[in-house]
């Protein structure tokens, strides 16, 4: 684990702290060999630099996010913003289901949209051939 984000979680309220500790060893169990940072202030994963999956503490909430889920085709996720990416939030680790959690993983490593290189297209994403 990347020292910045266990920083990070540590700095959450005690409920968060274990939303956010339950996600980290989730996706660090199920993304062997990604990379790990705090980015834009909050905790990502990344596989070849494009950024997979992260969380971030909102006002009410735990929001975990993938970058390319709405490609998932999964009802549990709500899309996010304007580009491919959907995102679920938790208030406590019960809310957290397991399974739910380890297929979005699974699906991140080969479902991909390349945000690595969005700024050099101005903005045109285009999906990754995995």
């Amino acid at each position: 684990m990347s020292n910045d984000i266990q920083v990070y979680n540590q700095a959450q309220t005690d409920g968060d702290r274990a939303i956010c500790e339950l996600l980290q060893q989730e996706i660090d169990s199920n993304l062997p060999g990604a990379e790990s940072k705090v980015w834009h202030s909050h905790p990502v994963w990344f596989l070849d630099g494009n950024p997979i999956v992260g969380y971030s503490r909102q006002k009410d909430s735990v929001r975990l996010m993938f970058w390319s889920g709405q490609s998932f085709d999964e009802a549990g996720l709500q899309p996010e913003g304007t580009f491919k990416a959907a995102e679920v939030r938790y208030t406590a680790t019960d809310q957290v289901n397991i399974d739910d959690l380890k297929r979005w993983l699974e699906k991140s490593k080969t479902i991909q949209w390349d945000y690595k290189n969005i700024v050099k297209r101005r903005g045109v994403l285009e999906k990754l051939e995995i």
